[in-house]
């Protein structure tokens, strides 16, 4: 939420952005007095602006007769039906004004092109402790027997996944690629997304431990060409196909290591939309931040998360480089991992941090990436072969494989439960801050405690949280009020024992807009809000500053820090590549 100081000090940019809108908007009698205007992401104003004859895909919201309704009163043609929320139009300029003056339109979105966010991470995460579990005292009090994830539906939305020695648990396979057919991952990120999820350990290379959850099944729902991209109402239909056999397949989680250029608010973004429904059927969906965190010139980003990731009912994952340590204290954000907050909300978000960089995983045979990045082999060869990469990518479905622990643990965990528990786990990460780290980098041992029967408790009491290493025990729901609230001193919320369990067992009890921390004496509590929000990137401004959206910050080298801007949509960095390809984090 914009506070009334951000007036003042604006991005120049935009404040240029606006007042293009309107001198447009003027001309071309946009939102005349009395008359209906549709909401329209900047890129469909632009597409609007230039008055040209090329087409766009557009995606509506209606039942099928209300669109069939629509499209026949304005001539156009119902490309693809969404199930029975929406549909995907072809419109040029002039038929995207007379549509959007449709008064049965709200909105109108793009169809945009998703594309690819993309060991020791088995022991820094804590996940070996949740696969192996403890006893407890005399084998009841404090006891977390071992989960693997099985029996928990994991929907990867990718490139497709091909046939790997280490990939036993794929219990089904679909297609909803625009013009191809097969299931097969040709791009070759779909296939190491499955198997840092749930491969099985290799004798291959010691590098690759086997995934966060071997037992979990993986369902592989192909939305992505051979190029590594698709479009958004490709998703769309994987996620529609995945709501409707969540029963059949058991599938309670969502990998989304994809997405595009934010262009317009959460609320109107057909992803995010779709990310809220699932979500609400009792479906974690857990998404990439984006690797936009570092321009071509170096410069730090800021406000860069892509979509889905802004949505706030994601568990929105950012990339943490663990220097190849398995210990927790040297953990540090990846350079390229997508920084808050989110555009047009200015929500804080990633949520949490994972392991991100130089991750081995899985190589899909002859794919696009094993024939044109030989430098990414690691090991192996045709189906037994394995690689390393780096990105959001790889660290979205090491919490994807985390979430299939806890909830074969407790399957009768809640998606809020779920970020309740990983985010409260985690280890805040004092240079980063939230906007950077999110509640921390996970550890899925101290979520495992808190998300089984008496585990927070336990936790409350165990004296760990906001120690170094441990557990941080920081959560929120952000929808843009966190900052603004966390400035003005009423954004804290700390909980006590009895808070804690209520909390966790009600998480409706917390409110969006707060900082929750565990702990009625917990060190975060005493962090001031600047440091505590932007980590480091505070110490670049002037003292006592309250850093605001578009504010001019220097980094120590003398770089201006720069700020994401979605009308740069031709320069968003191709997902996997500029960890892949020119690995900036390379210790």
């Amino acid at each position: 939420m914009m506070t009334i100081h951000s007036v003042h000090r604006l991005w120049s940019r935009r404040i240029v952005g606006v007042l293009v809108c309107l001198v447009f908007g003027s001309a071309f009698g946009f939102r005349a007095q009395g008359a209906h205007r549709a909401r329209l992401s900047v890129d469909l104003l632009a597409h609007e602006v230039h008055q040209t004859t090329q087409r766009k895909r557009v995606i509506l919201h209606g039942t099928p007769d209300e669109i069939q309704a629509i499209a026949a009163r304005h001539h156009l043609s119902v490309i693809r039906q969404l199930g029975d929320g929406g549909a995907v139009l072809s419109v040029n300029s002039a038929e995207l004004t007379d549509l959007a003056s449709d008064t049965l339109v709200d909105h109108i979105s793009p169809d945009s092109r998703v594309r690819l966010m993309l060991t020791v991470s088995n022991t820094s995460t804590g996940a070996t402790q949740v696969r192996t579990g403890t006893k407890g005292l005399l084998g009841l009090v404090g006891a977390y027997p071992a989960v693997t994830g099985k029996g928990i539906g994991v929907a990867v939305l990718d490139s497709g996944i091909s046939s790997h020695v280490a990939l036993k648990n794929v219990v089904a396979s679909v297609n909803f690629v625009s013009g191809a057919n097969g299931t097969t991952d040709e791009f070759g990120h779909g296939t190491h997304v499955a198997g840092i999820i749930g491969g099985a350990p290799t004798s291959v290379t010691n590098l690759y431990a086997g995934g966060i959850a071997p037992d979990a099944n993986i369902i592989n729902v192909r939305v992505l060409g051979p190029d590594g991209s698709g479009s958004t109402s490709d998703v769309i239909a994987g996620m529609e196909w995945a709501i409707a056999n969540r029963a059949r397949y058991n599938i309670r989680v969502i990998n989304l290591s994809l997405g595009h250029p934010v262009t317009e608010p959460s609320v109107t973004d057909p992803l995010c939309e779709e990310v809220e429904k699932a979500t609400s059927l009792g479906i974690v969906v857990v998404a990439a931040a984006g690797n936009s965190g570092k321009a071509m010139t170096g410069q730090t980003v800021l406000g860069s998360i892509a979509s889905p990731g802004n949505s706030p009912f994601a568990l929105t994952v950012g990339a943490l480089n663990t220097w190849q340590t398995p210990g927790r204290s040297d953990d540090s954000v990846t350079t390229y991992s997508s920084r808050g907050p989110t555009r047009y909300e200015l929500a804080v978000k990633p949520d949490v941090v994972a392991p991100g960089n130089k991750i081995v995983s899985l190589e899909a045979s002859r794919s696009y990436l094993s024939t044109n990045f030989s430098a990414l082999h690691v090991a192996g060869s045709g189906t037994n072969a394995y690689m390393k990469m780096s990105g959001t990518s790889m660290a979205t479905p090491m919490v994807s494989g985390a979430v299939a622990l806890l909830l074969q643990g407790n399957p009768s965990l809640t998606p809020a439960q779920v970020k309740l528990a990983l985010q409260a786990g985690s280890t805040y990460l004092p240079d980063d801050g939230l906007m950077a780290g999110g509640a921390g980098s996970v550890n899925f041992w101290a979520s495992r405690q808190i998300a089984g029967s008496g585990g927070l408790l336990g936790n409350v009491l165990s004296g760990l949280l906001g120690t170094i290493g441990g557990p941080g025990g920081a959560s929120f729901w952000d929808t843009g009020t966190l900052t603004t609230r966390l400035y003005q001193g009423q954004g804290l919320r700390l909980l006590g024992i009895v808070d804690s369990i209520a909390a966790f067992l009600t998480p409706s009890l917390l409110h969006w807009g707060d900082l929750n921390l565990l702990g009625l004496k917990n060190p975060l509590s005493v962090i001031p809000p600047n440091h505590l929000i932007w980590g480091q990137v505070s110490t670049w401004a002037a003292s006592d500053d309250i850093i605001l959206w578009g504010d001019t910050v220097y980094d120590p080298e003398g770089q201006i820090i720069l700020w994401g801007d979605s009308d740069t949509t031709d320069d968003y960095i191709i997902l996997w590549g500029d960890s892949v390809v020119t690995d900036p984090d390379p210790r």
